[in-house]
């Protein structure tokens, strides 16, 4: 699993200006998909599907009161989730999609609203999603998903941006924050929980963020956790061969 927060810069996640080049970009696919007979993948939100790029621009562009010229008017969440996870939440694209926008709309925007701290849920952020099947890692299944979600929330009241340095904060100026390496972890318990996704501590967020980016220590206590699940795994599969030992003999008798 893969969670990246994007925004910024003059690139492809430029967010200081209007939606409409980003919106532009993320429906490359499309032209594609129709010269090969594929259904289009639309623009869904939060409880609309086939949403127009027009509407989606309209909609980001306009829920910007209050934000500067220059500040951010939104961010881009991609979700992509490995090979072998795919292959668990749907046998053909059609069910691969249909649950990535299901598992977006219930676990992934809600672990994002929870985050911040404001009592906030899914349904009270602007946000629309766009689901791509192709990439560059040429793998035999690369569906993901990109979202653009506001600075604003849905009602325009709120400022939410995941680029505070803030962490649940109660004093000051600028209360509750964005902690994103809780949400990443969050949303990968929660892909876990929905789907039955049985993950080694190796292919966690914590680990492989510990391994790249953290300290020697961070490192040495993800190592020593990693070595302490699979000491329980080998005693595990020893009992259970033991066991199945036992009852073909039982059967032999």
């Amino acid at each position: 699993m893969n969670v990246k927060i994007q925004g910024g810069g003059n690139g492809r996640y430029a967010n200081s200006g209007s939606s409409e080049s980003l919106v532009n970009y993320l429906e490359h696919e499309d032209m594609e998909r129709v010269k090969e007979g594929k259904e289009v993948e639309h623009f869904f939100s939060h409880d609309q599907n086939k949403i127009s790029s027009s509407e989606v621009i309209q909609a980001i562009d306009n829920n910007k009161k209050a934000i500067g010229k220059k500040d951010a008017k939104f961010f881009v969440i991609t979700v992509s989730p490995s090979e072998k996870e795919l292959q668990l939440i749907g046998k053909d694209s059609k069910e691969r999609s249909d649950a990535l926008k299901d598992f977006v709309r219930k676990e992934v925007m809600q672990r994002y609203a929870e985050n911040f701290g404001k009592g906030l849920q899914a349904k009270d952020l602007m946000y629309y999603g766009k689901i791509h099947h192709e990439r560059k890692q040429k793998n035999n299944i690369d569906t993901h998903i990109h979202i653009i979600v506001s600075r604003k929330s849905k009602n325009n009241s709120m400022k939410l941006s995941p680029m505070t340095n803030h962490k649940n904060t109660r004093k000051g100026q600028v209360t509750g924050g964005f902690d994103r390496k809780n949400f990443i972890n969050k949303v990968e318990e929660s892909f876990d929980k929905k789907f039955a996704f049985q993950r080694s501590y190796k292919q966690t967020f914590e680990y492989c963020n510990a391994m790249k980016n953290g300290t020697v220590e961070e490192q040495r206590k993800a190592i020593i956790k990693a070595m302490k699940q699979e000491s329980v795994k080998e005693v595990e599969i020893k009992k259970t061969i033991e066991q199945n030992k036992k009852n073909n003999q039982g059967l032999s008798l």
